[in-house]
């Protein structure tokens, strides 16, 4: 069963595009799988190792591995999909179903991946008690029991809570040591800011990065803005501003400011989607919000600034253009925008302390 549009009652989604290439799939892991008389001895060596497991590419390449993804299963089980985040096909959801091994309660899918590749999936497991796979709804329905692998102790918090989310990184995977503090490195300032939005109805926290002093002194003209949306996620929970400190600090970035508004939840942000853009004020910053645009923007000292701009459809890229000044609005997914030139100096409030 393919699902081609996506479900009713959720007409903001992103459409259901089909992949432009298959997913490396192979049909067995590399390995033994058990009969019924080796599960405690398989199962034990699982979780001594842990999950997802890697193996040697059985085609022989030194730039790939075998990534065998697996759930123990109950007599309830009835599916279980893997979604590692994108590799799968929204448009036929059965490729990424996990086979399971007769007499046993061994699910498993094994992906051919590059040796370098690192990324988040999530399991979900039908144990019989929705609708029977094929019947109206059963995909969205599936989407909707997801599970945390238990034998993954690599995992990240889940935007807007709920349970963590688990992580697979192979073995040329580039080291994630620039999100760890560095003492020598100074470090900027994180601010939290409210505000209030008439066309939203409510207000949205934003959090404001600066670059430390001796960093921003090096912007001529004012510092661009980096826009990241979600805020509630990259800075409160995933520490953002120890990555900015460390790139900047290396010259791999230019001294930035970063405006991180939130989204509150999943309900709330795609419900943002088409509003009219009106400009507000971030009181104190010199950065301009918008309710329902959405970009960023670097303001430089000609007559010309570049934009950042999130399309109407917020499962595209940004895309980056020039834009003559003054900058124009845009409609974007989420109901509060900021756009401006960050000027050196300026006012904080609500110091949050939080790295």
């Amino acid at each position: 069963m393919s699902l081609t549009a996506p479900p009713e009652g959720d007409p903001q989604h992103p459409p259901r595009l089909a992949r432009p290439d298959a997913l490396p799939l192979l049909d067995a892991p590399p390995f033994a799988l058990p009969g019924p008389d080796g599960l405690a001895d398989f199962w034990a060596d699982v979780r001594r190792r842990g999950t997802p497991l890697v193996s040697p590419d059985p085609l022989g390449g030194a730039d790939h591995r075998a990534v065998t993804f697996l759930w123990r299963g109950t007599p309830a089980t009835r599916a279980v999909q893997v979604l590692p985040n994108k590799l799968g096909d929204p448009r036929a959801p059965e490729g990424n179903l996990m086979r399971h091994v007769a007499g046993t309660d061994v699910w498993h899918w094994t992906l051919r991946l590059r040796a370098d590749w690192r990324g988040t999936y999530d399991l979900y497991v039908d144990e019989g008690d929705g609708p029977a796979p094929g019947e109206p709804g059963y995909w969205p329905w599936l989407r909707g029991q997801v599970r945390t692998d238990p034998y993954n102790s690599r995992t990240l918090p889940r935007r807007w809570g709920g349970q963590p989310v688990g992580y697979a990184e192979l073995p040329d995977a580039p080291r994630a040591v620039d999100w760890e503090p560095r003492p020598e490195v100074p470090r900027g300032t994180v601010t939290e800011h409210v505000v209030a939005s008439e066309l939203l109805g409510d207000s949205r926290r934003v959090w404001l990065y600066e670059p430390a002093a001796e960093h921003a002194g090096r912007a001529a003209g004012g510092l661009p803005v980096l826009l990241l949306l979600d805020g509630e996620h990259w800075q409160p929970r995933l520490g953002l501003a120890r990555l900015l400190d460390n790139l900047i600090a290396d010259g791999r970035v230019p001294p930035l400011a970063a405006v991180l508004p939130e989204s509150v939840d999943a309900g709330t942000r795609w419900g943002a989607v088409d509003l009219p853009a009106g400009v507000r004020g971030l009181p104190g910053t010199g950065v301009a919000a918008l309710g329902g645009g959405c970009a960023a923007a670097h303001r430089g000292p000609g007559a010309h600034g570049r934009r950042r701009a999130e399309p109407r459809r917020p499962h595209r890229r940004l895309r980056r253009r020039a834009q003559p000044a003054p900058l124009r609005q845009r409609a974007g997914p989420v109901g509060l925008v900021l756009v401006a030139q960050r000027p050196r100096g300026g006012v904080a409030d609500r110091r949050t302390g939080r790295r």
